[in-house]
Parts: C-alpha cells; sequence; structure tokens
C-alpha cells in the first residue's frame, strides 16, 4: 500500500477491503462499548450502521477502559511500521482494520464475563499470542459462538486462555532471580 492512501481509524483502507469493524463508543459514559463487523463501506470516516451489520460484543465502558490503550499501542506499533496513519478510539465512531478488528474481539471476548482485576493478567496472556494466533482463535470462536449472546463454547475457553492463565510479568528475570538468591 503507497503510503499516500486515505486509510481510516485503525488502517481502514476501503479501496482494499470494506469489510472492518466499527467501534462505537457513546458519549454517555454510563452505555456499554458496540463493536460491529461491517461489510461495506459508507463514504467517509463517521460510518452509517446498516441491517447487514453484525453487533459482535457490547462491553462496559469500564472494561473498554482497561483494554483501550493497549489495544491503541498495539494497532499503532503496526500501522507505523507499515508507515500507515496511526488510529486513536474516540467518542462515536472508531474504523478498525479487519484483522485488527479479530485480534480485538479475541480480547473482548475474552474479557466480557470475567472480574476486572484479572484484566491485566488478560492483556499479558493476548500480547502473548501472535497476530496469526489471533486470527485463528476469531475464526473459531466467530464460527460457532460469533454472535452477541453465545457466551458459551470457545467464548469461556478465551475466558479462561486469557484470564485464567496467570504469567509472570518477565519469567526469565524471576528465573534469574532464583539462580542468584543462592
Amino acid at each position: 500500500m503507497s503510503a499516500r492512501e486515505v486509510t481510516y481509524g485503525f488502517g481502514v483502507n476501503p479501496k482494499l477491503s470494506e469489510n472492518h469493524f466499527y467501534v462505537i463508543i457513546p458519549s454517555n459514559k454510563d452505555e456499554k462499548v458496540q463493536i460491529y463487523e461491517r461489510f461495506q463501506w459508507t463514504d467517509g470516516e463517521e460510518q452509517k450502521l446498516a441491517k447487514s451489520d453484525r453487533l459482535r460484543i457490547e462491553i462496559s465502558r469500564y472494561k473498554w477502559g482497561k483494554v483501550s490503550a493497549d489495544l491503541t499501542a498495539e494497532f499503532n506499533v503496526r500501522l507505523k511500521k507499515d508507515k500507515l496513519k496511526i488510529g486513536r478510539f474516540v467518542i462515536g465512531g472508531t474504523p478498525v482494520e479487519k484483522l485488527f478488528g479479530k485480534e480485538l474481539m479475541v480480547l473482548l471476548w475474552g474479557i466480557e464475563d470475567c472480574d476486572p482485576s484479572v484484566i491485566p493478567t488478560a492483556i499479558r496472556n493476548w500480547k502473548g499470542l501472535m497476530p496469526e494466533e489471533r486470527w485463528w482463535l476469531y475464526t473459531m470462536t466467530n464460527a460457532s459462538t460469533g454472535h452477541i449472546k453465545d457466551k458459551k463454547g470457545w467464548r469461556i475457553a478465551l475466558r479462561y486462555a486469557l484470564c485464567e492463565n496467570p504469567i509472570e510479568e518477565d519469567p526469565q528475570l524471576s528465573l534469574f532471580d532464583m539462580l542468584t538468591e543462592e
């Protein structure tokens, strides 16, 4: 992709693919953040939802606030690497490139029903996955439990994999500390 091509939000180039995710952050902090998967593009950055758009998740503003900075940082590092304009989540709607959207959904499905205190563990575990692993997890989860009310099967597996599987901040440092304590 040429550096001069116009992208929206987090890397959406409607000339390459109209399939994208759309994150809607309401101005009312008591309302939930909604993430839709969309298969068409409306001219301009602000998108108009259609009946064919699929609501994938609604998540509290509190939980969204716990993950949005890490999502932003992860996606922007990769956008910069590809010499594309960086993005940010805004009140209203933010388009997200379809592969980034799949990764976002893996994290959100993993934390949707968890205790907020384990969200840092979920983020660490999510960051420990390669993008291709996240895409695969999305594909498997979406195929069987991708609808808004499907909170079983793969969705539960994501929660356990991300939230119930604590990892050390830096396992190498812990091992080093153990060896040097003698």
